[in-house]
């Protein structure tokens, strides 16, 4: 049970009360609220979730400048932690977060409140989830070492093709058009090379992993970020056609449950919502693994 959770963003607390009607929400950023008045408000918890800023650490940020104060906000959780107490921590962030000059000392901070900390990186193709988004998480356990996270067994890949809506859901326009970005018809014919051109694909954009800028359908999707990043080509008698993935098709990428209801502010919003979150069955695998080491 979600007994509290903290947010400066407005629509993320419209959000949780739309899901969680229970949940007490602090709309505040950690760097102002006392966890002392948390600890109050909400009492004793079992496990706290974290995820600190991750844009000062992710390589998607390129050579942009980093920010030092956005990085430091992990210490926001060896803040709560002393206070509040819980058996576990479990933090999430991006794998670039180890290469933090401050990483071992963060870490020492956790060990010297009484946590044993394991460090893993996690895969959420490996969980059943149809994208391949590797995220470091550091969990900590104040009474044993914590376990290490295995994915289920026979666990089968889900594929991109999976989340996609039916073939008349969303408007499609033609691909080639004269207001059409020459990058994006550059990976449209890198794909055409690949695959030929009767088979559907995804142009990806924003993309810094060698991928060629496009995608296979028969594979999990790539990572979902903040920002549209995913384009569904698929080939008609007129010629190739193409529309942007929409918020519905992103939610069942990052593992979603039907019920969970994502209708708070624009499109541009949710996205970005999602792109922030964490895959729900990684989290599920995580606290049902804590739960059953706690009994052992």
């Amino acid at each position: 049970m979600v007994v509290a959770a903290v947010d400066a963003w407005p629509l993320a607390g419209a959000t949780y009360s739309t899901n969680f009607p229970s949940t007490v929400f602090f709309r505040a950023k950690c760097e102002s609220l006392s966890p002392q008045r948390v600890a109050r408000d909400v009492g004793r918890i079992d496990i706290l979730i974290a995820s600190p800023e991750c844009t000062s650490h992710t390589c998607a940020k390129g050579n942009a400048d980093r920010s030092e104060d956005s990085r430091r906000t992990a210490y926001q959780v060896t803040r709560f932690a002393r206070v509040m107490k819980p058996r576990w921590i479990v933090i999430e962030n991006v794998v670039h977060m180890r290469s933090w000059s401050k990483y071992r000392a963060w870490l020492r901070r956790l060990e010297s409140f009484g946590y044993r900390c394991r460090a893993q990186v996690l895969d959420a193709a490996d969980f059943g989830v149809p994208q391949s988004r590797r995220r470091l998480f550091v969990i900590c356990d104040r009474k044993k070492d914590p376990p290490e996270i295995a994915p289920p067994r026979k666990t089968r890949l889900r594929t991109a093709a999976t989340i996609l809506a039916s073939p008349e859901a969303y408007k499609f326009t033609p691909l080639r058009q004269p207001r059409r970005a020459t990058r994006t018809l550059k990976s449209a014919y890198r794909a055409f090379s690949a695959i030929g051109k009767n088979s559907r694909f995804l142009i990806v954009y924003y993309g810094t992993d060698g991928g060629g800028g496009w995608q296979r359908l028969l594979v999990p999707l790539r990572t979902v970020t903040t920002l549209d990043r995913f384009a569904l080509v698929r080939p008609t008698r007129n010629g190739h056609e193409m529309r942007m993935l929409q918020v519905p098709e992103l939610k069942r990428a990052m593992g979603f449950p039907p019920s969970f209801k994502l209708n708070q502010g624009t499109r541009r919003d949710r996205i970005k919502m999602l792109g922030n979150g964490v895959c729900p069955p990684v989290m599920r695998a995580i606290i049902a693994t804590l739960i059953r080491s706690a009994s052992d």
